[in-house]
């Protein structure tokens, strides 16, 4: 009785593990692409090891003036321009998106609005290649979860190693 509770426990837990890897997995392969502008980081914390720090500028548009204690969970709604480039429109307040129009999930973490992430991970060796970013790409579902997929130049081009 003992290893069958063991082994059930085990595939249960592989089972959760992927559906959440089938999920991320349609996410990039589905999912809408927006850009985001990079805000000013601290430049002493702009490269950390094998990683960037990052604000996201409709970060400071959407919660610049809030006070911090009063910040929860939630969307906001970003115009989207035709080089698929986001930037802040409203808070989400269940009103039906225009056009050009889109919604991204935001969670509150120390009293900070994230964006799917903070930072963006790359291999050792290779900060150069992502000193110049300017934007950070997500593709977001439809119910504005997002990932953070790549970093981009100032003129929008993908940034990294060479292929």
């Amino acid at each position: 009785m003992r290893n069958l509770v063991i082994i059930v426990g085990a595939v249960l837990i592989l089972a959760a593990a992927n559906v959440g890897i089938y999920q991320k997995e349609q996410l990039l392969a589905h999912g809408r692409s927006v850009l985001l502008e990079l805000a000013p980081v601290d430049p002493r914390s702009l490269m950390q090891g094998d990683y960037m720090a990052l604000r996201f500028k409709v970060a400071t548009d959407a919660f610049g003036g809030a006070d911090p204690a009063s910040l929860r969970d939630g969307r906001v709604v970003l115009a989207v321009d035709d080089r698929g480039v986001g930037t802040f429109k409203r808070l989400d307040d269940g009103t039906a998106l225009g056009p050009g129009e889109m919604a991204m999930r935001y969670r509150v973490r120390n009293q900070t609005p994230k964006f799917a992430t903070n930072a963006f991970f790359f291999q050792e060796g290779h900060a150069e290649y992502y000193s110049s970013a300017r934007f950070g790409e997500f593709r977001v579902s439809s119910a504005g979860d997002a990932i953070l997929t790549t970093l981009r130049g100032s003129k929008l081009e993908t940034l990294g190693p060479p292929r």
